[in-house]
């Protein structure tokens, strides 16, 4: 039996280094590029849109956006409103997608009066533009305000994460020089600036409540509530005995409890501070999002981890590795220890480190393009490729079915204790 392989769902013709999905217009979201060096290629921000064809979840180039010199490091998405990091920059983009004026007749003439693009082309090769129209669908996309992010003596200065606060007015930006800034939404105006640890921030993560969880190189995690330290995350605290194998905190991002609207869970992915020849495994924690105390560790394999995604209800952990594999979990198996924990698990998938990986939301359009499946998993790296994991339905017994069973059970139950102790009823 071959070893499973993910399907290409989109080939860029740059990197790939970061994604996101739009739920109400159905749009996948990828960004990258070659950066400032003159190698010819190309920086861009590219939006597909998701369909279901014949049963199957395709994507097609929508429009493309030159990002001109900058390559798109890591991306946050809010309604209309793309933050976009770019070198020490983070650049706000503002797209909006309508259908187009006239009829099909007319789209028609006025397709046939002007030039005709040649069938069976592949996206990459379509010619980038202010404005690219498909189907009667058309983008727009503008640039709104960009402001420096990173500051810092090292030549490599990065803004290595950014995100949106909970009503979507302010993001929190953090990179190479450990200071977490507070910027507000769409002027870019800062509010909050604070240094947050020593090192680079590795990733970070807003609750709903303003919690900011920051994680970094210099092996630390802390809660911030503003610029006010909260806690340290102490994940040893329930976890395996590592003496020996010095790690750090990669990844951190809140989920849902399922079932739960008002319930919090923290996750956070450690992995192994320096490269050894005999890999340890990295490890998945899960922390209550109100004490900030891990409820259980688990580990995720031996493969390093480069990234994290939590599926909107918070039912899978989506991972991505700097081998190219790619796997999902089940979020509730951090909880109980008899639960099954890997759902699904591709070797290899890309050919260098899986850069970001995102889940299709489970509100807007994405139960349509979900059809059959429990749920899918995007996945980006810089060998250019986009691949679609999709997790099958996994079967269940139904709810009158178990009410039947434990009814007989009781019924047998009686009959055997009658049986057993005459006069028992």
């Amino acid at each position: 039996m071959g070893r499973r392989q993910a399907p290409d769902l989109y080939r860029a013709p740059f990197p790939l280094y970061a994604l996101r999905v739009d739920p109400s217009a159905g749009l996948l979201i990828v960004a990258g590029g070659g950066g400032a060096a003159k190698t010819g290629v190309k920086n861009g921000v590219h939006f597909l849109q998701l369909e279901q064809i014949d049963g199957r979840l395709s994507a097609s180039l929508l429009h493309s956006h030159d990002t001109e010199t900058r390559a798109t490091m890591n991306l946050a998405l809010a309604g209309d409103i793309l933050a976009a990091g770019q070198d020490a920059h983070c650049q706000l983009l503002r797209f909006r997608p309508h259908q187009q004026k006239g009829n099909k007749a007319e789209r028609a003439g006025s397709k046939e009066q002007g030039p005709q693009s040649r069938k069976g082309a592949a996206p990459a090769e379509k010619k980038w533009g202010a404005e690219t129209q498909r189907d009667g669908v058309e983008l727009k996309v503008e640039n709104l305000q960009a402001v420096q992010t990173d500051f810092g003596l090292q030549k490599d200065i990065l803004q290595k994460v950014v995100c949106f606060n909970h009503d979507n007015t302010m993001i929190a930006t953090g990179g190479t020089d450990g200071h977490v800034r507070v910027w507000k939404v769409p002027s870019l105006e800062k509010v909050l600036e604070f240094r947050a640890h020593e090192d680079e921030i590795e990733d970070l993560s807003l609750g709903p409540d303003g919690k900011l969880v920051t994680v970094g190189r210099d092996r630390k995690a802390f809660v911030w509530q503003k610029d006010q330290l909260v806690t340290q995350l102490h994940w040893e605290e329930n976890g395996p005995n590592f003496a020996n194998t010095p790690y750090r905190y990669r990844a951190c991002r809140f989920g849902q409890v399922p079932d739960q609207p008002t319930g919090l869970r923290l996750f956070t992915v450690q992995i192994p501070y320096k490269h050894l020849q005999q890999r340890p495994p990295c490890y998945l924690t899960a922390w209550d999002a109100s004490t900030f105390l891990p409820l259980r560790t688990k580990s995720c394999g031996h493969e390093a981890v480069s990234c994290l995604s939590v599926s909107e209800s918070g039912t899978f952990l989506g991972l991505g590795t700097v081998t190219g594999s790619v796997a999902i979990y089940i979020a509730f198996s951090l909880q109980f220890p008899s639960c099954p924990q890997r759902l699904y698990y591709v070797r290899e998938s890309h050919s260098f480190v899986v850069t970001d990986v995102a889940f299709l939301p489970e509100k807007g359009r994405g139960p349509q393009l979900l059809g059959s499946h429990e749920t899918a998993l995007f996945s980006v790296a810089a060998d250019s490729r986009c691949r679609l994991h999709l997790l099958p339905s996994r079967r269940s017994v139904p709810v009158w079915l178990l009410l039947l069973l434990c009814v007989g059970l009781i019924i047998v139950t009686i009959l055997l204790l009658q049986s057993a102790f005459p006069g028992f009823i």
